[in-house]
């Protein structure tokens, strides 16, 4: 099992902006988390949810603290990417939310 964190994509977003991170039509993509992470590291992944599925997954290649939020001035930590990420063939249901959750990977196919 690999750990990171899940994040839910907005279904405003559509389908394109969570199919873009695993179709190779973009190098890189910023998450963000409000504060600094206690347990995430570069090495671990970003879960992607989008309409209640797991869909998956894509490896964290850099934290950049000191970020502001824009809307709050709250800290927050930007979360790098490499895409495209692993897609899962058949989506596992796993219920959205807002913000980030750290996550075990539990869910996750051998």
């Amino acid at each position: 099992m690999s750990g990171g964190i899940t994040k839910t994509v907005p279904a405003a977003e559509g389908r394109v902006a969570i199919d873009r991170l695993y179709d190779g039509s973009i190098a890189e993509y910023e998450f963000h988390m409000a504060g600094k992470p206690s347990r995430l590291n570069v090495g671990d992944y970003v879960y992607t949810i989008f309409q209640d599925e797991l869909v998956g997954r894509i490896k964290i290649k850099d934290l950049i603290g000191g970020a502001v939020n824009p809307k709050s001035g709250k800290p927050r930590t930007l979360i790098m990417v490499s895409t495209p990420g692993e897609r899962l063939k058949v989506p596992v249901p796993r219920k959205g939310h807002r913000g980030t959750r750290y996550y075990d990977g539990a869910d996750w196919p051998a």
